[in-house]
């Protein structure tokens, strides 16, 4: 008999130990998939997805700077076509006005110059 009690004794505690895993297992189940457990492992896993996609455009980036730099330009100026042709034009005739009053005052001896001075000597000349 006292084997058989010792046995009795060891499957019971055996019992005992695979009934608390099994709980543990299943506590451990059931936390993952509380609704707040869900969120947290989703945001991980877009976390490092968003983490690995910024490396790759950078990566990119750095190995191709003149072409994105380009494409980027491009689509900025396809973006405000609109206001852009809209505007060009006054902004153009608002420029070649400055450069051309510019130019007018950077030239020495200009034909309105040649002019007022020689109205200026007949003035002079009359009133002598």
């Amino acid at each position: 008999m006292p084997r058989t009690r010792s046995r009795l004794i060891n499957a019971a505690h055996r019992a005992m130990i695979q009934r608390a895993e099994l709980g543990r297992k299943l506590g451990v189940a059931s936390d993952a998939f509380k609704p707040k457990a869900l969120v947290k492992r989703g945001k991980y896993r877009l976390d490092t997805k968003i983490d690995d996609t910024a490396h790759a455009v950078q990566k990119q980036f750095e190995n191709n700077r003149l072409p994105i730099a380009l494409a980027a330009a491009a689509g900025l100026a396809w973006l405000f076509r609109e206001p852009i042709m809209e505007h060009a034009p006054r902004l153009g005739r608002k420029l070649r006005d400055l450069a051309e009053a510019g130019l007018d005052k950077i030239r020495p001896g200009s034909a309105d110059d040649a002019e007022e001075i020689d109205e200026v000597e007949d003035q002079n000349e009359a009133a002598q």
